[in-house]
């Protein structure tokens, strides 16, 4: 009996340690993005082509893949979360990911940020078998000098997987994203 309530606490503990960005509305794609969008270099007339699509291959996961390109000042395509935290006590961001052996970033927008073209970003690898990514918020950059140097959580209101930065094919997929505790 001890051990039946030892469990409903750890889970309850842990449960409450984070907050699932990717849950279980991806099972309902209509649901899933009404959370979620695409965006790609196009919205500033760049060529970035690609999409965000839920696959299911033994797990259900989240892919963003096309084709990046940095002709016309381009050079992004994303999909993007809007978030409304209140809470200051998240401290990173977790993932379970895979791709096709390129960097990735996690991208931060805050209520502080004026300009579109503002973020605070994490860079990470996704090889070609799911891995486990942890990233804290305080390992994040800053895009520009006139932003603050860092950010508070509790001032987050969106959260983006980007392909960014150089031509290549982008391949990314997300089985899981948590912000943590």
């Amino acid at each position: 009996m001890n051990f039946f309530f030892f469990s409903i606490f750890l889970l309850i503990n842990l449960s409450s340690n984070a907050m699932n960005l990717i849950d279980e509305r991806m099972n309902k794609s209509q649901d899933f993005f009404e959370d979620w969008e695409y965006i790609s270099d196009q919205v500033m007339g760049g060529v970035s082509i690609g999409k965000v699509e839920i696959l299911n291959d033994n797990k259900i996961f989240l892919r963003l893949s096309g084709d990046v390109s940095t002709k016309n000042n381009g050079g992004f395509i994303q999909v993007r979360k809007k978030l409304a935290l209140n809470d200051k006590s998240f401290t990173g961001i977790k993932m379970k990911v895979r791709g096709n052996s390129e960097n990735y970033f996690v991208h931060v927008r805050t209520s502080k940020l004026i300009f579109p073209w503002q973020f605070y970003s994490a860079k990470f690898m996704a090889g070609r078998s799911w891995s486990e990514i942890i990233i804290n918020f305080n390992e994040f950059s800053k895009s520009n000098f006139y932003q603050p140097a860092s950010f508070s959580p509790i001032d987050i209101e969106s959260i983006a997987f980007v392909a960014f930065g150089k031509d290549f094919n982008a391949r990314l997929e997300i089985e899981e994203a948590k912000l943590f505790r």
